[in-house]
C-alpha cells in the first residue's frame, strides 16, 4: 500500500511459500510504498494456514500486491486487488502476468469502492491503509463484503494500536518493531443475508 510521506522503497519482495515460493515482486521506482515485512507476512500466513485453501481474498490498498499474491501462492482460489496509484496498478498487472495469475485488479479509491454495492463476498480481507488514515471508517464499511466467518487482516503503527470494533473479535494479534497487526472476525449478526440475485444464482 502507498504510505504518504514514506521513504521510497526500491527492490523486490519475495513470495515466502507455496507455488511461487522464492519468486520476487518488483517494487516500482519512485513510489512511496511500505510493503508488509517478511517477518510479519510469515506470521500472518502461519495464522491463516487453515483458512487459505479455496478462499476468496480482497487486498485493499494493495500496493505491490505482496499479501494477495502470497495468498494465491498458498492456495487461495481468487484475489481482488484494489489500488488507486496508476503506477502500482500497472505493476500489479505485470506481476500477475509474470506469475501466470488472473486476479481482478481494480484502480479505485478504497473508500469509494467499499461504498458501492458489494460485487462479491470475501473469506479473507487484507486491510493495510496508510498509517495516517483511520481504520474505523473502513472497517465500518466492510460487513457487506464479508462471507460468514471471514477474517480481516489489519496493520497499524504500534503506537496507535489496533482499533476496538464492537462488532468484531480480535482472533490473533502481535507486533514487530513499529508495526502492530492482527486478525479480526466480525460477529455473524453483522453479516447481511444473501441478496435475491445471489440466492437465485446458487
Amino acid at each position: 500500500m502507498v504510505k504518504p510521506g514514506a521513504r521510497h522503497v526500491q527492490g523486490r519482495i519475495r513470495i515466502i511459500a507455496g507455488d511461487w515460493r522464492g519468486r520476487r515482486i518488483e517494487v516500482p521506482d519512485g513510489t512511496a510504498v511500505r510493503p508488509t515485512p517478511d517477518r510479519v507476512r510469515e506470521t500472518v500466513f502461519n495464522w491463516l494456514r487453515e483458512s487459505l485453501v479455496a478462499a476468496r481474498c480482497l487486498d485493499l490498498f494493495a500496493g505491490t500486491g505482496a499479501l494477495g499474491f502470497e495468498a494465491l501462492s498458498r492456495g487461495a482460489a481468487e484475489a481482488w486487488f484494489v489500488e488507486q496509484d496508476a503506477q502500482l496498478v500497472e505493476a500489479l498487472r505485470a506481476t500477475a502476468q509474470q506469475f501466470g495469475a488472473t486476479p481482478r485488479i481494480v484502480r479505485r479509491d478504497v473508500l469509494a469502492f467499499l461504498r458501492e454495492p458489494p460485487a462479491a463476498r470475501f473469506d479473507l480481507v487484507f486491510l493495510d491503509p496508510p498509517y495516517a488514515a483511520p481504520l474505523e471508517p473502513l472497517l465500518g464499511l466492510l460487513a457487506p463484503w464479508l462471507a460468514p466467518r471471514a477474517l480481516v487482516y489489519v496493520e497499524r503503527a504500534r503506537e496507535a494500536g489496533l482499533p476496538a470494533v464492537p462488532s468484531a473479535q480480535v482472533v490473533k494479534q502481535s507486533h514487530a518493531g513499529a508495526v502492530e497487526y492482527g486478525l479480526l472476525r466480525f460477529e455473524e449478526a453483522t453479516m447481511p443475508g444473501p441478496s435475491t440475485s445471489e440466492a437465485h444464482s446458487k
